[in-house]
């Protein structure tokens, strides 16, 4: 932790330039990023006061480039972080509340003594910062008193970029850093920030957007085993390619989907229990092309077509990865 001084002197020496432009997507950015840390630490002052000693937090949002709907079904998946954040101005407090206050949106409070899931009305930011906490209290980690937060994101929500999951893995460095001494690994920051979003938010996600925000760079994640999953950074210069990966801002939302969402999961899943499994990563792909007449009749045209998806898509991820570990750019391009 930092005073509010320090940290100003330190976001504005040459040393943090190299900082900012790793975080901020290139040298050309370096300066825009660190202004808009400074911003955020003027925005927290004016909220929470200024005789704070503070920290500052990021985590990504994530692009999926391959592996689509396959990660909740134990497949495999293609994702990376990008040069689009969230960040965060934290303080501790001396009582048991955490107050956050994100750009454009109410401030959220929750107490550290009130941690159930609040199950009888829609579910909202707080409940993701409460199911953060409750994780890290289950673990074992003394939750004695809360903090103050004033975040802003680059990470337009409902855009397809995992805006929550960038939230929960920020709230998970976050109370890494206080509560727990930064023993928690990449991999189970973002499993907690599934569970938060699974159990207090209430949406049937896979764990894919917390991985590709928490682990970073480009990353081919095998689920076969979802509590331990494999994940192998994949070595490719992008920038070497003459290509660019370009996000487009459509004005789209798809924040109201959840149901919708929940619908693809849960009807692949009414296929592999149809075998008597759990999961469609545990049938064979042709087990399901035998049974296509029988799988129609008793789970939908659509239950179908989302299965074959899944395994479509899942030798997809797999092919995409292999492609850029030998340094075949054009196969994978194919594969896009």
């Amino acid at each position: 932790m930092k005073t509010i001084e320090e940290a100003r002197r330190l976001l504005q020496s040459e040393e943090f330039m190299h900082i900012a432009a790793v975080l901020g997507g290139g040298e050309d950015l370096a300066e825009a990023y660190r202004n808009r840390l400074l911003c955020a630490i003027d925005s927290f002052v004016q909220l929470y006061g200024s005789g704070r000693e503070i920290a500052i937090f990021s985590a990504p949002g994530r692009t999926e480039l391959g592996g689509n709907h396959t990660d909740h079904q134990h497949g495999h998946v293609l994702a990376a972080s990008i040069n689009l954040d969230v960040i965060a101005v934290v303080a501790r407090r001396e009582d048991t509340t955490i107050r956050v206050h994100s750009e454009g949106f109410p401030e959220d409070e929750i107490s550290l003594e009130e941690l159930e899931p609040v199950t009888d009305k829609k579910p909202t930011a707080a409940e993701l910062i409460r199911g953060i906490a409750a994780r890290f209290k289950q673990y074992g980690c003394p939750l004695e008193t809360g903090f103050d937060a004033y975040t802003t994101s680059q990470v337009m929500a409902g855009s397809g970029l995992s805006s929550s999951a960038a939230f929960e893995v920020l709230l998970g460095n976050i109370c890494n850093a206080l509560y727990a001494e930064n023993r928690f690994t990449p991999v189970e920051l973002a499993q907690m920030g599934q569970y938060a979003e699974n159990v207090y938010f209430q949406k049937p996600c896979g764990l894919m957007d917390q991985m590709a925000s928490s682990v970073g760079g480009a990353v081919a994640i095998d689920f076969a085993n979802p509590m331990l999953p494999a994940v192998h950074p994949v070595a490719f210069d992008f920038s070497r390619t003459g290509y660019v990966l370009c996000i487009v801002d459509t004005g789209g939302n798809h924040a109201d989907l959840t149901a919708e969402y929940a619908a693809i999961p849960a009807e692949m899943q009414e296929v592999a229990k149809y075998f008597g499994k759990d999961v469609l990563a545990e049938v064979p792909p042709a087990q399901v092309l035998r049974s296509i007449p029988e799988l129609r009749k008793a789970c939908g045209d659509r239950a179908v077509l989302r299965a074959m998806h899944f395994y479509r898509e899942d030798g997809r991820a797999q092919g995409e990865s292999d492609a850029l570990d030998r340094g075949d750019f054009e196969a994978f391009l194919h594969l896009v």
